[in-house]
């Protein structure tokens, strides 16, 4: 079995639209925690307005106090240059830009059109190509719109391949508010990863209507080899409506491991960590592993609550 890269977004995507305002210190925890486990490409904030994102307000302060480990990737998302700029001057060894596969949430997400965001995310990687930084590029609400309704997928491929062309080191597809279907996610890999050969497919999945670790596995399936997963499958998009949790790191790890798969994650240390997360919160996290615990058990508390 290949490996499978699994890019942590708990500390960006996973905060951002929580109620609990995690610290700067909180937030550096769960990054050195995810570290431990075995992480080594992780999402570390977003350079955003923080009047409309308040969760990541401290990102230049995240940024500073990130803990530089051999091997570690941060990224810093951003939605337009100027927060590209904010990134790079940070220091994030990785730019992610997002662009919409619809007017409808583009405009309600970065005050632009489709085709004005894809621009903006290729003129992006350009840039951190300029300044000696990798950067990726993603594409929301790529199976569904919030506003807009159903996406056609021709309208994916075309704007993978167009996104491809600018020198990303991958092109993503996200499932933003958990509409897909396995069997639409395994089309759609498919005929992304052929539009953007030889750049690999990273894959996105909220797991709103509890088909996440399905999408996982039909996109792994069908060709994805890099797997976005929030600790405790906390999180969501503030821009989206009802756009709940991201799929479970420790979940989507325990899954593909069992199956076979290499994902480099120590399953104990995340369900430690999703553990941890619970308490910081107050309540508990939507990931079941944590609560179940790893099998075989391979400790005597590895399923204490």
């Amino acid at each position: 079995m290949p490996d499978i890269e699994m890019l942590e977004v708990g500390a960006r995507d996973g905060l951002q639209n929580e109620s609990v305002l995690f610290t700067t210190s909180q937030k550096l925890e769960l990054i050195g925690r995810a570290l431990d486990a075995g992480v080594r490409r992780l999402e570390a904030t977003s350079f955003v307005n923080p009047k409309l994102v308040p969760q990541m307000a401290d990102a230049d302060a995240v940024a500073a106090g990130l803990p530089r480990r051999e091997g570690v990737i941060y990224i810093g998302l951003v939605l337009n240059k100027r927060g590209a700029l904010r990134a790079i001057e940070a220091g994030m060894d990785e730019v992610g830009a997002v662009c919409a596969a619809t007017d409808g949430f583009s405009s309600r997400n970065q005050g632009m059109s489709s085709d004005a965001s894809l621009a903006m995310c290729c003129e992006v990687v350009r840039l951190a190509r300029t300044q000696g930084r990798r950067a990726q590029i993603t594409i929301s609400t790529a199976f569904g719109c919030p506003f807009d309704g159903e996406v056609d997928p021709s309208r994916v491929v075309e704007m993978a391949r167009s996104a491809a062309a600018a020198g990303p080191v991958e092109v993503a597809i996200a499932d933003t508010i958990g509409v897909a279907s396995p069997a639409e996610v395994a089309a759609l890999v498919q005929r992304v990863a052929v539009a953007i050969k030889p750049l690999p497919v990273r894959v996105h999945f909220h797991n709103t209507r509890n088909t996440g670790l399905a999408n996982v596995w039909a996109a792994v399936q069908a060709g994805a080899r890099i797997v976005d997963a929030s600790l405790g499958g906390i999180g969501g998009c503030p821009f989206a409506p009802r756009a709940t949790g991201n799929v479970p790191t420790e979940d989507v790890a325990y899954m593909l491991q069992r199956s076979g798969y290499r994902t480099g994650l120590d399953l104990e240390r995340l369900i430690a960590s999703a553990r941890w997360l619970a308490g910081a919160m107050g309540r508990d996290v939507p990931g079941m592993l944590s609560r179940a615990g790893a099998f075989p058990k391979t400790s005597p508390d590895a399923v204490a609550i």
